[in-house]
């Protein structure tokens, strides 16, 4: 129970006793979202680029197939690099895969790279790395003393590179600990510095430093690699105009899910009847595109932000505003799962509990179609668990109780969430 509370006055109408707020501010978006582009003008959007979009990915394809992996295998690796960070990747996972699989078969054995060739380059090497996830070739650049060779610091290209590919690496992984250490000190005081010549190469290390590629959010990072790609004066200018044309397709696509979500969200009207709760629908949108934003998974976006704002609400009851015996009540109708159970419920948790069960079944028909509604049972005990253990964090606020860390743990990484959406999202 990390939420600081502080006493004031119920805002719903026919409550008498003394409620806690924790004085969320309102949402500031407000309706913003409520006035993107319908269906009809998001199709007609689409339409008028497809064709270009098309042509394009045509030509974006042959580009990938068309270079010799056997004599040039760096030139696919930036390309296909490119192409990720572009965040277009998702036109091409099939080309991109057989060609990965074509480089990692043939490393050795067709001498693409050679682990006795101290003339390797560190960027080759590293960028290799970090789309194969091998780490055994890292070995060749450390001295005698098994140190990193203090000469790689003068390839600054090559030192970043090693230094996004050290952020894959798993516990037990020393040469990428002692690898990161090595990137990051050098790096961060050549950006101090100001030694790094290129404008373009200080912009990467500098971005990199501050939020490695493994640790961002693709949408994001997308769309300002776009303004730093196009800087380069080597930028392939057919990359750069598809992953323009493709990221405001998906941009408006995103802008009309959220219209439709926050419509939704307007028509509960929580705002005025649980006044107490967090309104953050945008957010948890925001925080699923995240997770994936391609086209393909516009009804995992829907479901997963519903279950997030849902969630949120609950949780809100739980940490602020319930009675320890409001709580209890609702925590049993959860258990139940029908709605006949809302009877019993106090006015103010009505709307929130009908909503609930709305979020889960308004899919049935199509999961079950699908031979899929099994999955949407494993998602109920999923937020039934949530709410057990929700339960169990309130009636140690009631009690004034603070758990031991034992105790607390097991309740912890239930009401932190990740159990729950990653159940969810597997629907």
């Amino acid at each position: 129970m990390s939420l600081q509370v502080s006493a004031a006055a119920s805002s719903v109408p026919n409550e008498d006793c003394n409620r806690r707020s924790a004085n969320f501010h309102p949402s500031i978006w407000g309706d913003y979202f409520l006035s993107y582009a319908s269906g009809d003008s998001l199709e007609a959007d689409v339409n008028n680029v497809n064709v270009n979009l098309l042509e394009l990915k045509e030509e974006i394809k042959r580009m990938l197939m068309v270079v010799d992996v056997n004599n040039k295998p760096l030139q696919k690796l930036d390309l296909i690099d490119a192409i990720q960070r572009l965040g277009i990747s998702y036109h091409f996972e099939t080309e991109i895969d057989e060609i990965l699989e074509t480089i990692h078969k043939y490393r050795h054995v067709s001498g693409l790279i050679d682990d006795n060739n101290v003339d390797d380059h560190l960027h080759s090497i590293s960028l290799q790395f970090r789309l194969l996830r091998q780490h055994d070739v890292f070995n060749k650049f450390k001295d005698s003393n098994g140190n990193f060779k203090e000469s790689l610091v003068t390839d600054i290209k090559g030192m970043l590179s090693l230094y996004e590919a050290t952020h894959l690496r798993v516990h037990g992984e020393d040469i990428l600990e002692e690898a990161l250490a090595f990137t990051t000190s050098h790096l961060e005081s050549m950006a101090a510095s100001q030694l790094i010549n290129s404008p373009l190469l200080a912009e990467h290390v500098n971005g990199a430093l501050n939020r490695p590629i493994r640790r961002g959010l693709q949408r994001l990072d997308a769309r300002h690699y776009m303004s730093v790609y196009q800087e380069d004066p080597l930028h392939n200018k057919v990359l750069l105009t598809f992953a323009k044309l493709d990221f405001n397709i998906l941009q408006k696509l995103h802008q009309k899910e959220l219209s439709d979500i926050s419509r939704w969200w307007k028509n509960l009207d929580f705002s005025c009847k649980l006044p107490f709760a967090r309104d953050r629908v945008v957010e948890c949108y925001f925080w699923i595109l995240g997770v994936y934003f391609e086209p393909e998974y516009i009804l995992a976006r829907r479901i997963l932000t519903k279950v997030i704002a849902m969630t949120s609400v609950i949780d809100d009851i739980y940490d602020v505003y319930g009675t320890i015996e409001e709580l209890e009540i609702f925590t049993s109708a959860v258990e139940r799962w029908d709605i006949s159970a809302i009877d019993q419920l106090p006015e103010y948790m009505k709307c929130c509990y009908e909503a609930l069960l709305d979020v889960y079944s308004e899919n049935e028909n199509d999961f079950a179609c699908e031979g899929k509604l099994y999955r949407l049972d494993y998602a109920k005990e999923a937020m039934k668990d949530i709410v057990r253990n929700y339960f169990r964090e309130a009636k140690w606020c009631h009690e004034q109780h603070v758990p031991t860390m034992e105790e607390y743990m097991p309740v912890a990484l239930v009401t932190s969430a990740y159990k729950m959406l990653a159940t969810t999202s597997f629907v």
